[in-house]
């Protein structure tokens, strides 16, 4: 498949909760396919600015195509998120006026390609690497990693309950012989569960711990939601579209934490000492529409949180 499909989710939602000003700065810190970088360009004028960011080097080009039209306003570069800092001085830029768009989601294209390992629904090696020059794949945690370490990633970060079960199924197959597929990692994950008759492939959770292990996901979203914070100026925006429970708690209680006073640990009583820095945007997450969840299933989970620098 060469085209890079992307079923942009919340996509209305997200570009409202941004609140475009056309002569500002603003950062598509997951571009995608383009959606909403696209959006956000047309909404700008030639005073504003647009930088995208993705590992994903098919991502580059699809979103580089969809935004030919605005090069004078745009900055197209291949880097992770967690690099925005170091992108911000290469290029003289302080200060973010507008605001920064994370969307979480694994693209189409990602999950359909033969080649990046991500789903199972289609065989093919297993990967999942969002940046293919990155030396961990899902291969070497499946075929490498202990028992023990398997089990922690499907209970913690896929919320699987027959971790256990699964994880002694892995180690006991790949003494025999290594685990080289999507299918086969899948078929090995229907056999530990008992009474097999989930409406959601029991394999989903699975795969999902193991992508967010893959490409360390709540690690480096934390870290660049803290490093983001003080580069933000006064009135922009952060919006934030998460598709794990994890990654939407972290979100969550980053953005509670920094629009909160300082509870000092001593007299263990709220002071000025560290005034607020955020407010928060939305006091619930914002969810996709029912109409939206019939036509793109895959944004069932998403939720979308907002908030605002006022410090």
């Amino acid at each position: 498949m060469n085209a890079f499909i992307h079923k942009t989710v919340l996509q209305d939602e997200a570009i409202e909760l941004l609140s475009c000003t056309p002569c500002k700065l603003y950062i598509d810190a997951t571009a995608g396919g383009g959606g909403h970088s696209l959006q956000i360009a047309q909404r700008l004028s030639p005073e504003g600015r647009l930088i995208m960011l993705d590992a994903d080097p098919d991502a580059i080009k699809a979103s580089a195509e969809k935004l030919k039209n605005y090069q004078e306003i745009t900055t197209i570069i291949r880097s992770n998120y967690s690099k925005i800092p170091e992108i911000l001085k290469e290029l003289n830029i302080d200060k973010i006026d507008g605001g920064v768009l994370f969307d979480l989601g694994v693209s189409f294209h990602q999950l359909t390609s033969g080649e990046r390992g991500f789903s199972f629904m289609n065989e093919s090696k297993l990967d999942m690497r969002m940046n293919p020059d990155e030396s961990l794949s899902a291969y070497d945690i499946v075929n490498n990693w202990s028992e023990d370490d398997l089990y922690r990633i499907f209970k913690e970060l896929g919320e699987e309950r027959f971790s256990g079960r699964i994880a002694r199924n892995i180690v006991e197959t790949r003494r025999k012989k290594k685990i080289k597929t999507t299918k086969e990692l899948a078929d090995l994950v229907i056999k530990a569960v008992p009474n097999y008759r989930q409406k959601i492939h029991p394999a989903t959770k699975i795969f999902q711990g193991l992508r967010i292990t893959v490409n360390r996901e709540l690690e480096i979203l934390e870290e660049t939601l803290l490093k983001i914070l003080p580069l933000l100026a006064k009135n922009a925006r952060i919006v934030v579209i998460s598709f794990h429970s994890l990654e939407d708690r972290l979100v969550k209680n980053t953005f509670k934490r920094y629009s909160s006073k300082c509870v000092c640990p001593k007299e263990k009583m709220i002071c000025d000492c560290s005034p607020p820095i955020l407010k928060i945007v939305t006091k619930k997450a914002v969810v996709p529409s029912r109409e939206e969840v019939r036509e793109n299933p895959s944004s069932r989970s998403a939720k979308l949180r907002t908030a605002e620098k006022i410090l």
